[in-house]
């Protein structure tokens, strides 16, 4: 076993739009922003990861920096390509004279077209893997927080991610119905510096919204435990000089409440679809909420009122899909009516 993992290693991946997360050894060992900085002259990365995000929305003329993912899917090839190389140059694998062969796993959104499935693939293999295979986000989450997806038995996961929410039935190692939309944590964030921007004539930046979200963002204008209200920076656009101000998390609940909303009915919709015999198992076992936006305040409360069922978030939401990814790279096996090749 110890000469076999010299030769080769397995490599689990979670290639989100905010966040990429690699399972090596068993371990999370790269969990860092889905994002790269370039020089504009030379095409060379200065940064990845968290050194990027430093930089992003500071830079100057020479210096960009890409989120190399949109709405769960790659946007720009040569960037997610760069991106996934750099993160796994950061495990140290093999030694000065020697780099093993690796088998990839990596998390596709369940909505993803045959080319997006594509540039998937080969942004992997052109990072040297020998094997690369690919599982559906919602059932690499089921796989992540305990559920035997090989029972005939029906598990409905919503994995509210930063591009997409992915909300699927899990019943007998496969998906029987699904939806997946474009609305999660950046639509989340967008609506925020929209709100600031008309509400209070404050400009902010992405990750100021990022921040606010984070801090009070919430789905209930009422909650038990209310979050202090927190001070946000930005440019005032009557102005144009610096400026500060507190937002409340029922401001908060008021912004994003459409968005919150458009979940709301792809969940509903789901539930309708659903057929009967597995509603009764969902009816019993609950919803489970995975993926950053599982822990936007009082989310759970909401859908609960809304469908009338139990809902349960993840105990590490952000981490059951790298989670579940990691397991099935580990018993390719018995996860290989989940997994894909092409």
């Amino acid at each position: 076993m110890g000469l076999r993992d010299f030769f080769s290693a397995d490599i689990a991946i979670d290639l989100g739009t905010a966040n990429t997360l690699i399972i090596y050894k068993e371990k999370i060992v790269i969990d860092e922003p889905s994002i790269i900085a370039k020089d504009r002259k030379t095409d060379k990365v200065i940064a990845i990861g968290k050194q990027a995000m430093l930089m992003y929305e500071k830079t100057h003329d020479n210096i960009k920096t890409i989120r190399p993912l949109k709405d769960g899917v790659i946007a720009d090839f040569s960037a997610a390509e760069a991106m996934i190389k750099g993160m796994i140059k950061m495990l140290n694998i093999g030694s000065r004279f020697f780099t093993p062969s690796y088998r990839m796993v990596i998390c596709i959104p369940s909505g993803i077209t045959e080319v997006e499935k594509r540039a998937v693939k080969e942004a992997a293999e052109h990072t040297g893997a020998r094997e690369v295979y690919m599982i559906h986000e919602p059932i690499a989450a089921a796989i992540g927080i305990g559920i035997n997806i090989e029972d005939p038995m029906g598990s409905m996961i919503v994995d509210i991610g930063g591009g997409t929410t992915e909300i699927a039935v899990i019943s007998l190692s496969g998906i029987v119905c699904e939806k997946s939309i474009k609305v999660a944590g950046d639509v989340f964030t967008h609506d925020i510096q929209e709100y600031m921007r008309r509400q209070h004539n404050l400009y902010i930046g992405e990750r100021s919204a990022e921040q606010i979200k984070m801090a009070v963002g919430s789905a209930l204008s009422e909650l038990d435990v209310p979050p202090p209200d927190f001070e946000v920076y930005g440019r005032d656009l009557m102005t144009g000089i610096p400026k500060t101000l507190k937002v409340s998390y029922t401001e908060m609940a008021f912004c994003l409440d459409k968005s919150v909303a458009k979940i709301e009915d792809a969940v509903l919709n789901t539930l309708e679809s659903t057929p009967p015999e597995l509603c009764a198992d969902i009816y019993n076992n609950g919803i489970h909420l995975t993926g950053g936006g599982a822990l936007l305040k009082g989310l759970d409360k909401r859908l609960s009122h809304k469908t009338k069922l139990p809902i349960h978030i993840a105990d590490e939401p952000l981490k059951a899909v790298v989670k579940g990814t990691g397991i099935a790279s580990r018993d390719l096996h018995k996860y290989k009516p989940v997994l894909m090749e092409e």
